[in-house]
């Protein structure tokens, strides 16, 4: 497990703090919590950007609900 130390200006650290006293729980679970988000927005940038260039090549089909449906039911 890796400890990191974060400098935080005097505006960062009370924007923390009162983050920390919302949720009522610690800094480092705050930080941890704000990290996996970014990481979840990367992902999905990711997932668009892939599918925009399969739309852009002509690869992407869309069907109807109902077919959608049909295909679950027949698993």
């Amino acid at each position: 497990m890796g400890i990191i130390a974060v400098r935080l200006n005097d505006k960062e650290e009370k924007i923390l703090e009162h983050l920390q006293a919302f949720y009522n729980t610690d800094k480092s679970k705050i930080l941890k919590e704000a990290m996996l988000e970014k990481f979840e927005d990367l992902r999905d940038r990711e997932v668009i950007d892939e599918f925009e260039k399969k739309m852009d090549s002509g690869t992407v089909k869309f069907g109807t609900a109902d077919n959608l449906i049909k295909k679950i039911k027949n698993r």
